[in-house]
């Protein structure tokens, strides 16, 4: 039996002020004032934001294959302290996540680790080469319950292959997740296709290349009666499609990553391949356009595309670095940063993006994505919105140090982190006399 945990004065949603009684792993009680029974853990929550814990629906966690740059015990602790109670992992290990078994040895680590829920996302086709379905019902009906498919970092290119996955998915309420990206438009690309890469000699990625996918899949899923989500949305031209397609009552789910909120192109000039992301970072009327989107409900979610590399794989020159940066632990920072403080959304609206709708789109919103009541599961992450800090890379819990955010800083940044009503996060200042708990 864990320990109770009483939060007292939390700010809910950013909204009213409120204590709550956690216990047995639930909400057991939520009022203006709450007795602590005896050898409880009391969080005193004056000043801090309580959100239901946080869902990344795209997540990187290298393991099997790459533990040279994340395991999922590294990524499960950078999870934590970026408040995140679940993630999704994506398929691209060595060896794909096509198969029962490997879901399951993915979804039985996190488990053992017990600091986020992983939840493994199937691949599409097997080994990611497009050419045929891989083993969606097995992995589906697996003790992992894989929902989501995905061949992330690789598009579904072949029209017919996605066409069947689609039509596969819907006879157990999965989705097709795709990475839009028209490979023929983007052979050799390195970064946005505009006047920065011509300027600076690097091969374009164009907008075109991923519209033109996003269209493609919203017809195929209108046609097929199925739901696909698309991520990673980076230009003006995608938001204006799947907003159409929603107009037409497609199901068609979309997200955002930070970057591609706060970083535009031009930080390509400094040749760093920290910046170096597939989708590219585009332009600031792109930014805008993925901005207003998230403000107005077109784009669903925010998802980090947490993608860490070892070192040698970023270290190089920028045509052989590889593609990716790290988000876990720096998402929420960005989100304040550039659409909570701008008056974009509300504490409320970031439950919603990041926490509630994913949760719904995953097919766990019966485990995450709970609101804040009594009876719901005690999944919560604490947030002091009035503590800066500035991102080192030597002080992120990630195994890999390939952030972009160096000597950038962000508003606030969560606190505590308590999955099932165990703490997986706690600043020690919050409760110094508490230990063995993450920091």
């Amino acid at each position: 039996m864990s320990r109770p945990i009483v939060i007292v004065n939390a700010s809910l949603y950013g909204e009213e002020t409120a204590s709550l009684l956690v216990e047995d792993g639930v909400i057991a009680q939520v009022a203006d004032s709450i007795e602590a029974p005896e050898g409880a853990l009391v969080i005193d929550a004056s000043g801090l934001v309580a959100l239901p814990g946080l869902v990344d629906l795209h997540t990187h966690l290298r393991e099997p294959g790459r533990e040279d740059a994340e395991t999922i015990e590294t990524g499960s602790r950078a999870a934590a302290r970026g408040g995140w109670t679940a993630v999704h992992a994506m398929a691209n290990t060595n060896p794909v996540a096509d198969t029962a078994g490997v879901v399951e040895q993915v979804h039985s680590r996190g488990q053992e680790i017990g600091l986020v829920d992983v939840f493994p996302v199937g691949a599409v086709t097997v080994g990611l080469k497009g050419e045929h379905l891989s083993e969606m019902g097995a992995m589906a009906n697996s003790r992992a319950r894989v929902r989501l498919f995905s061949d992330d970092g690789i598009c579904v290119y072949d029209p017919v292959i996605m066409r069947r996955a689609l039509e596969y998915v819907k006879t157990f309420d999965g989705a097709v997740v795709q990475h839009a990206q028209d490979l023929r438009l983007t052979e050799g690309s390195q970064m946005h296709e505009g006047e920065v890469s011509a300027e600076l000699g690097l091969a374009g990625w164009p907008a075109v290349a991923e519209e033109s996918i996003v269209a493609r899949d919203a017809l195929l899923a209108e046609h097929v009666g199925s739901r696909v989500h698309v991520q990673h949305l980076s230009t003006r031209g995608s938001v204006e499609i799947v907003r159409w397609a929603k107009e037409r009552g497609i199901s068609v789910t979309a997200e955002a990553t930070p970057h591609h909120l706060l970083l535009t192109h031009e930080s390509a000039r400094t040749y760093d391949p920290l910046f170096k992301v597939n989708p590219p970072l585009r332009t600031q009327d792109d930014v805008d356009a993925l901005r207003d989107a998230v403000g107005d409900g077109t784009i669903d979610i925010i998802a980090t595309d947490h993608a860490p590399h070892a070192s040698e794989d970023k270290d190089c020159e920028w045509a052989a670095a590889s593609f990716g940066m790290l988000g876990l632990e720096t998402a929420l920072g960005i989100v304040q940063k550039v659409l909570v403080d701008t008056g974009v959304l509300t504490w409320r609206d970031v439950a919603r993006v990041m926490s509630e709708t994913p949760a719904r789109i995953g097919r766990v919103d019966h485990l995450h994505g709970r609101p804040l009541a009594a009876g719901e599961p005690a999944n919560i992450t604490l947030i002091d919105p009035n503590a800066p800090w500035t991102v080192s890379a030597d002080a992120l819990a990630s195994r890999a140090r390939n952030t972009p955010y160096g000597g950038i800083e962000l508003p606030g940044r969560p606190v505590a982190t308590i999955l099932r009503g165990e703490p997986t996060h706690l600043d020690p200042r919050l409760a110094p006399d508490t230990e063995g708990v993450p920091a």
